[in-house]
């Protein structure tokens, strides 16, 4: 309670919250209402989660793995408020484009400090990335709804979205892997960015074969990087 009236004292005054301060107001005002949500969708605050992100639809889906099942169940889909450039990859730093391909968030990403209420920085540039000479830094889903390169998804969005992902990691989750896709990478459409010569549609078919292997088994695929390529690891194991 305390809390809540020292936080809102200082947005009354136009202030911003210490970044402490300000991560444990948001756990004590949404965190009751959020692990409620969960439990009545058949899941656990702290399971294992996913992140895939489509650019032409402006969605973040965030899916989370059940205690009794193999795959992961969505949680909730998430509209983007905003985020900059075009369909393709991110090239280099300051071209405003937010990047496609396979990331990975872990706990020393995670962003209470953001000038955009709350952060996490997906990992870009990657190992591909690098393979191919792009750069770019501080690539990051966050609060607020402006964006030059990266996901904005308003702070009540994104208190949301960091509070499960900050869940996880807690809970012994090692990175929360964070797919940006630039659509749904369906035959239809993939047919359609063909026929429209896209430059990228090398590029997309790689990208449409971690999509695929997640429509297909519903848990998240282990994305390697080889001669310049991104692959698919099989592993016989299942994935944690």
């Amino acid at each position: 309670m305390l809390r809540t009236l020292i936080a809102t004292a200082f947005l009354a005054a136009g202030m911003t919250l210490p970044a402490q301060e300000r991560i444990d107001e948001v756990r004590a005002r949404v965190e009751p209402g959020l692990k409620a949500q969960i439990a009545a969708a058949g899941l656990v605050y702290d399971a294992p989660v996913f992140v895939r992100i489509f650019k032409e639809s402006s969605e973040l889906e965030l899916w989370m793995k059940p205690e009794k099942a193999e795959g992961y169940q969505l949680f909730r889909t998430w509209k983007i408020a905003t985020y900059s450039g075009t369909l393709g990859p991110k090239l280099r730093e300051g071209d405003r484009q937010a990047p496609e391909g396979f990331y990975e968030v872990t706990k020393r990403q995670l962003n209470p400090k953001s000038n955009f209420h709350l952060s996490f920085n997906i990992g870009y540039p990657n190992a591909y990335d690098q393979a191919h000479q792009r750069t770019g830094s501080f690539i990051m889903v966050h609060g607020n709804n402006v964006s030059i390169g990266c996901f904005a998804m308003t702070d009540p969005v994104i208190e949301e979205i960091y509070l499960i992902v900050e869940a996880a990691l807690a809970a012994g989750q090692n990175q929360v892997p964070v797919h940006c896709f630039p659509f749904r990478m369906t035959p239809e459409r993939m047919a359609t960015a063909s026929a429209e010569a896209s430059p990228w549609v090398p590029f997309w078919q790689e990208l449409q074969a971690g999509y695929e292997a997640f429509e297909t088994s519903r848990k998240p695929p282990e994305m390697r990087v080889q001669g310049g390529r991104y692959q698919v690891a099989h592993k016989n194991a299942s994935n944690p």
